[in-house]
């Protein structure tokens, strides 16, 4: 086992368990299984929401009862936004996920429980679960589609499971400049700018040009970045040439 069941437990509608099937897709999950579902199996309005994801369709196991559809398993989430009568650790969507990556690389089989749309799983589900999970929501309006909440898990899974990086810059095409590509910019434009008189008076003129040399060290500059610098200066230059 690699990732964890999501198990939808007696889904009323086939818009959201093809939903939650394209949810899951979306984040690399095909462990699929359905528990009861009221308009049965299979459900074409599933299959037409799944857009690209029926894979995960065909392939989900269907199961009489939630008992019977965790009975692999040796850890079981059960996911739910209201307060109950039991006992149980209740953990964050990215917590919970981490706990099942862990779980599962040390060989166990986890499930992750998901009630039907109206009301959420019962009593007697959450009672065959290990620990809840329990989605930071608004406490006047704490009712989650199935599919988003699906897809809340789906993308802790992912994080838990994949790197991804906060901030990284998509250079289109171009690589970082160089410190020789920046250094060369920077004594263009120091030149033109000495031509033109801008280090004035000439005591303060060292001082503006590591001004300069700092600010283009600031810069996260790209070589297409060096090179458009380049030819603005350059066009300038011809510009006021030829207005003489």
């Amino acid at each position: 086992m690699t990732q964890p069941d999501f198990v939808l437990v007696r889904p009323q509608m086939g818009e959201n368990v093809g939903a939650a099937a394209r949810a899951m897709w979306n984040f690399g999950l095909d462990r699929m299984a359905v528990v009861a579902p009221r308009d049965g199996w299979p459900n074409p309005r599933a299959v037409a929401m799944a857009s690209g994801a029926g894979r995960l369709l065909d392939a989900a196991r269907l199961f009489p009862s939630t008992a019977d559809a965790i009975g692999e398993a040796q850890f079981v989430f059960a996911t739910t936004a209201r307060p109950r009568d039991l006992t149980k650790d209740v953990y964050s969507p990215e917590a919970a996920m981490r706990e099942a990556a862990s779980r599962i690389s040390a060989g166990q089989r986890v499930a992750v429980l998901f009630g039907p749309e109206r009301a959420g799983l019962e009593n007697d589900d959450i009672a065959r679960a290990n620990a809840i999970i329990s989605v930071p929501v608004n406490p006047d309006f704490p009712s989650l589609n199935l599919a988003q909440c699906v897809l809340l898990a789906a993308y802790e899974w992912r994080r838990a499971t994949t790197h991804v990086a906060g901030v990284e810059t998509a250079l289109a095409g171009t690589v970082p400049a160089t410190g020789l590509e920046i250094d060369k910019l920077g004594q263009h434009y120091e030149e033109r700018l000495d031509e033109a008189g801008f280090f004035f008076p000439a005591e303060k003129a060292e001082g503006m040009k590591q001004v300069l040399r700092n600010l283009w060290s600031r810069m996260p500059l790209t070589r297409a970045d060096v090179q458009v610098l380049h030819g603005i200066l350059r066009q300038m230059v011809r510009w006021k040439e030829r207005g003489e």
